[in-house]
C-alpha cells in the first residue's frame, strides 16, 4: 500500500521534469533560430501578454473621449494616434450646456458663456433671443486647441498611450469579419524638432476612426463618400471696448450674401472673435461670402486685425458604412454633424464615448473580440435611436428656412416668439427634440405659414450661381 501511494507522486515528478527539460530545449532552439523565423511571430501584443489592443485614430473630442473609456479597461491596451498634439482645429467652438456637465468640462476650458444670440435677417432686421434662458444656462464658447488638449490629456492620465503620428494606411485582412486576424496600421511617428516622420507599423485588434472629415480610416475601410460643406473662419482681434459687446453675446447673420444655404457668425472667444461662414452648394465662392460677413458685421469689428485664417470641411450626412468588421467610425469621420446649426463637437464626443462603451462591454473584460453585427446592434442602434430625430428635424429646418431670402426673413421673424426661443434653446442645450405642447405647436404652424408668406413678399431675390462640376465632389 505504501508503494502504491508513493508511485503516483513519483510519476507526477517525472512528468514535471520532462516538461521542464522540453521547455529548456525548445527555448534554446528558438534562441538559435534564423532572424526571419523569429519575425514570423505575430507582432500584436495580444500574442505576448494576451491583451487585445485598441487603436483610436484621432485625438480630437471623439477620439479622446473614446480613448478615455478604453483606457479605463485595464485588460485592453489602448493607443491614441494624433498628428498634431497642439492642433487648433478650425471650428466655431460652441458647446451645449449638457456637454459641460456630462463630460466634466472645467470652467478653464470655456472662454465665454453666451446668454444672448443676435439674429440678423437679409434685410437687416435684428432679433435678440435668449430671454428664456435660466440664470445658470448658457452656450459655451471654446478654443479647440484648449478643449481638445484637456480631453486628450485626461485620456492619457487614464492610461491611453499617445502616439504623435500620422496614420497613412491600414492593412485589412480579407477575412477580418470572420476571424480575429489583426489589422496592421502603417504610420509616420514624429519626434519633437523633426519635420520628417519615421515609418512604423503596429498590429491592433480593434480600430476606432476619429480622424475627421478627411478620414484615412474611412477610406481604408471603404466607408463610402459623403457630401460636405466648407466652413471658413477668421480669428479677429478687436479692441477691448468692442469686445465688451460680445462678452455674453454671439451673432448669426442669414442672407444669400453671406451663404446660400447656411449662416454667417460672429462668436466670442477668450480675447478675440471668430468670424466665419459656410456653404455646401457654392463652395468655390466661400471667400466672397466671408468678405460679406465681415461687411455685415461692419462697425462692430472695425479697426480689427486678422490673427488667424482657417477653413475645414463639414460632413453633410452619415457615411454609407460606419462599421466594417472591427473598425468603427465616430465624430466627423462618421458624418455626425447636424444640418441647420452645423454643430459637431458634442456629437463627436458623445459618439466616441458611446462607441467605446459598447465595444468595451462586448469585449467582456478583454476576453472577446466583437463582431461587426455586435457593434452595429449596440453602438449604431443606440446612437441612431438617441439622436436620429435631432438630425431629421434640423435637416428639415434647413431645407425650409435656409434656401432663399424669403424663408430667411420668416425664420428671423419667427424667432421673436418666446415659444420658439424656448424650444430652440432647450433642444440645443440638452440635445433632445423639444416641443410637446400641442396647442402651442399648432399656433406655431400658423405663425410659420404667415411669416413665410410675409417673408417671400418683402425679400430680395437670391443671386444666381452655377458650379455643376465642383458641386458633385464628395469626400
Amino acid at each position: 500500500p505504501i508503494q502504491r501511494r508513493i508511485q503516483p507522486h513519483y510519476q507526477i515528478i517525472q512528468i514535471k521534469m520532462k516538461l521542464a527539460i522540453a521547455s529548456l530545449v525548445l527555448g534554446s532552439a528558438a534562441a538559435f533560430q534564423p532572424h526571419s523565423a523569429l519575425n514570423a511571430v505575430p507582432k500584436s501584443s495580444s500574442a505576448l501578454d494576451m491583451k487585445y489592443k485598441v487603436a483610436v485614430v484621432g485625438g480630437g473630442p471623439s477620439g479622446a473621449c473614446a480613448a478615455e473609456i478604453f483606457a479605463q479597461e485595464k485588460n485592453i491596451d489602448t493607443v491614441m494616434f494624433e498628428r498634431k498634439m497642439d492642433n487648433a482645429k478650425p471650428c466655431g467652438g460652441a458647446i451645449p450646456l449638457c456637454m459641460v456637465g456630462e463630460f466634466d468640462i472645467p470652467e478653464t476650458v470655456v472662454d465665454r458663456k453666451v446668454r444672448k444670440m443676435n439674429l440678423i435677417s437679409p434685410s437687416g432686421v435684428e432679433v435678440d433671443i435668449g430671454d428664456t434662458l435660466k440664470p445658470n444656462e448658457y452656450i459655451g464658447m471654446c478654443r479647440r486647441e484648449i478643449m481638445d488638449k484637456y480631453l486628450r490629456d485626461r485620456a492619457i492620465e487614464y492610461g491611453a498611450e499617445p502616439i504623435n503620428g500620422l496614420v497613412t494606411s491600414i492593412d485589412i485582412p480579407a477575412n477580418h469579419k470572420t476571424t480575429e486576424e489583426p489589422y496592421t496600421i502603417n504610420y509616420l511617428e514624429f519626434t519633437e524638432g523633426s519635420a520628417a516622420g519615421e515609418a512604423k507599423t503596429m498590429d491592433v485588434d480593434v480600430i476606432v476612426g476619429a480622424d475627421g472629415a478627411n478620414s484615412r480610416v474611412a477610406k481604408c475601410m471603404d466607408a463610402g463618400l459623403y457630401n460636405f460643406a466648407i466652413a471658413f473662419q477668421e480669428r479677429i482681434k478687436i479692441s477691448d471696448d468692442k469686445m465688451k459687446l460680445y462678452e455674453e453675446m454671439a451673432e448669426m447673420y442669414v442672407g444669400d450674401d453671406v451663404s446660400p444655404d447656411f449662416y454667417g457668425w460672429v462668436f466670442p472667444k477668450y480675447d478675440h472673435v471668430g468670424v466665419g461662414t459656410g456653404t455646401v452648394v457654392n463652395r468655390p465662392a466661400i471667400k466672397q461670402y466671408q468678405k460679406a460677413i465681415r461687411d455685415r458685421a461692419g462697425e462692430k469689428i472695425a479697426g480689427s486685425k486678422i490673427i488667424k485664417v482657417e477653413a475645414h470641411p463639414i460632413p453633410e450626412h452619415y457615411r454609407p458604412r460606419r462599421v466594417q468588421g472591427r473598425i468603427a467610425l465616430v465624430g466627423d469621420a462618421a458624418g455626425y454633424v447636424t444640418k441647420c446649426s452645423g454643430e459637431g463637437i458634442y456629437f463627436a464626443a458623445k459618439s466616441g464615448r458611446m462607441a467605446a462603451e459598447s465595444i468595451v462591454q462586448l469585449m467582456k473584460g478583454g476576453t472577446h473580440l466583437p463582431t461587426q453585427a455586435e457593434i452595429e446592434k449596440t453602438y449604431l442602434k443606440e446612437y441612431d435611436a438617441l439622436y436620429g430625430p435631432t438630425y431629421t428635424v434640423l435637416d428639415l429646418l434647413q431645407k425650409v428656412f435656409y434656401t432663399n431670402n424669403g424663408a430667411r426673413e420668416a425664420f428671423v421673424e419667427l424667432c421673436n416668439s418666446k415659444y420658439v426661443q424656448q424650444v430652440t434653446f432647450d433642444s440645443y442645450l440638452y440635445k433632445r427634440v423639444q416641443g410637446n405642447n400641442p396647442l402651442d405647436d399648432l399656433k406655431l404652424l400658423g405663425e410659420t405659414i404667415g411669416c413665410l408668406v410675409k417673408g417671400y413678399s418683402v425679400a430680395k431675390p437670391d443671386a444666381e450661381f452655377s458650379n455643376p462640376v465642383e458641386s458633385q465632389k464628395r469626400i
